[in-house]
Order: structure tokens, then C-alpha cells, then sequence
């Protein structure tokens, strides 16, 4: 059976509009690996899993928009951080429930997906976090469209903290192994090069 036609529909929310600093200023979502752009791996992952593919970006939107159903931007032009990335999200989705990932983990399965989908249906208020080993992911998370108003609270209080905010909605661990090869964020030159799929 597949797990993923027995859990909940859920929106899914690429993340693709920080300024890529660590990349030398470059659009990370489009960045070549093995022969293809980090969002064209994770849009193969992830497609068969949702009828609402949300990017996130901030730049070239012409070329995303082959990816999604729909696009969102920041609404400020300072790239504020991934907050204003999964704000927009939020707002955006049309399910109850809201995948979030990185645009630079190519390495994620199914599987892992399938995992947070499993464990925010078993808490159905709670947002999802993983943890791998020690370190929280908090970019890699579930969580319920109903917090919306949560994350436009803090925003407007000033909170740029993923983690913080889903801590204090009471977030739920997808534990991981430290060394949980699907998790490698290959975010630095040296990381792209150094790690094959």
C-alpha cells in the first residue's frame, strides 16, 4: 500500500528566496547538481505528493513558476529570512496542513516525508520538527495552516525564529539519526562538490 495515499492532503512549501550568501550571492533553488537544479530534484520528490507546490522566491520567478502551482514572495525586498518565506506559506496553502523543506537538502526521501506527514496526523494540532541527533531542523517541519495568525503575531513583534515560534506552539520531534545522510544541507561550494546523490 502507498503510505502516501492514506495520510491527509497537505499543501507543500519549497523554501527558495534567501540571498544565498554562503553560495556567493547565487539563487541556491537553481543551482546545478548531478545534472539538474536543486528545485527540479526536490519538484520530482515531492510532486506526487501534493496538488499545492508553493515556491518561496524572491528572484527569478519566471523560472520557478515551471516548478509550482503557485509562487509567494516576501513581502519586504530584503530578503528578511525564511520566517517571511514560510509566513507567506502559511497563507497561501490551500490544505490544512503545511510541508516545509529547504530548497538545498537534495537527499531527501519519500520516506522521511512520508515520517513527518505520519507523525503531524498523529498530532493533529502540533507542528513537526526534525531532529537530527541533537540539532533541530527546524526548516524541515509540518505544520497546521491553523497557526497562521500565530506566525503574523510574532512577525509583528519582531520574531524572525522559525524554531522559536514553533517551540512555542509546542512542536513535536521527527527524530533522526546525527548522521542521516538525507538531511546533508549542502548550503557552502564545498558541500556541493563534495556530496553525490
Amino acid at each position: 500500500m502507498n503510505v502516501s495515499n492514506t495520510l491527509a492532503p497537505c499543501s507543500i512549501l519549497l523554501l527558495a528566496g534567501g540571498r544565498g550568501q554562503r553560495m556567493g550571492g547565487r539563487d541556491k533553488g537553481l543551482i546545478d547538481w548531478n545534472g539538474a537544479p536543486f528545485i527540479e530534484h526536490l519538484h520530482g520528490l515531492v510532486r506526487p505528493l501534493t496538488d499545492d507546490l508553493i515556491i518561496s522566491c524572491n528572484r527569478n520567478q519566471e523560472r520557478y513558476a515551471d516548478y509550482a502551482d503557485r509562487l509567494v514572495a516576501d513581502e519586504q525586498q530584503d530578503f528578511p529570512g525564511p520566517y517571511a518565506g514560510i509566513r507567506a506559506g502559511l497563507g497561501a496553502a490551500r490544505h490544512e496542513l503545511l510541508l516545509v523543506m529547504p530548497c538545498d537538502m537534495p537527499l531527501l526521501d519519500r520516506d522521511l516525508l512520508n515520517d513527518l506527514r505520519a507523525t503531524a496526523a498523529a498530532n493533529p494540532d502540533l507542528p513537526v520538527i526534525v531532529r537530527q541527533g541533537e540539532q533541530w531542523q527546524p526548516l524541515l517541519c509540518c505544520i497546521p495552516t491553523v497557526h497562521a495568525s500565530v506566525f503574523e503575531e510574532h512577525w509583528r513583534q519582531g520574531q524572525r525564529s522559525p524554531r522559536r515560534t514553533l517551540a512555542a506552539l509546542g512542536a513535536v520531534a521527527l527524530q533522526c539519526a546525527a548522521d542521516d545522510r538525507r538531511l546533508a544541507n549542502l548550503n557552502t561550494p564545498d558541500l556541493l562538490t563534495g556530496i553525490k546523490a
